[in-house]
């Protein structure tokens, strides 16, 4: 199925760029979330007239990418939990949690689907996480799972 796109979407292609993909990653995500259009002759001309402002409203997201990116670029964020005498969590540290975390000590609002951690956080210790920002702007944080001393 051909879509136009209507922003800039990794490993996919970018803003006004005419594709081929499958019908259901069409339908069920890039048309669903407003990220492209059924690639017809009508909107391919509407898509020619509004790519200046696509690219506009792109680059004022990548902006705010950046910005966010210096403020929690390489830190690392302690998180406590619950856990066994042989180091394992009682469940596990969430990306929504991150989210949280992120939200209470840098005041940036990170939506848990662009969190990604390197492997899933169900012991303590230190763990990389990959936040996509942007599609071009990625940054590392560590989170850093520690006991949280039960209550007497």
């Amino acid at each position: 199925m051909k879509v136009i796109l209507l922003e800039n979407v990794r490993k996919v292609g970018s803003i006004g760029e005419i594709i081929d993909v499958k019908r259901g990653f069409a339908r069920n995500y890039l048309i669903s979330k407003k990220k492209a259009l059924f690639a017809s002759p009508q909107n391919i001309k509407e898509v020619e007239k509004i790519k200046q402002d696509l690219s506009k409203k792109d680059e004022e997201r990548k902006k705010e990418a950046k910005v966010i990116n210096e403020k929690i670029k390489n830190k690392q964020y302690e998180i406590k939990k619950l856990s066994t005498e042989n180091k394992e969590l009682y469940g596990s540290i969430k990306p929504t949690e991150i989210s949280k975390i992120l939200e209470e000590k840098e005041q940036v609002k990170v939506n848990p689907s662009l969190i990604q951690p390197s492997k899933e956080i169900k012991s303590l210790g230190d763990f990389d996480v990959l936040i996509n920002l942007h599609p071009e702007v990625q940054t590392q944080i560590v989170i850093k799972a520690v006991a949280q001393e039960e209550a007497k």
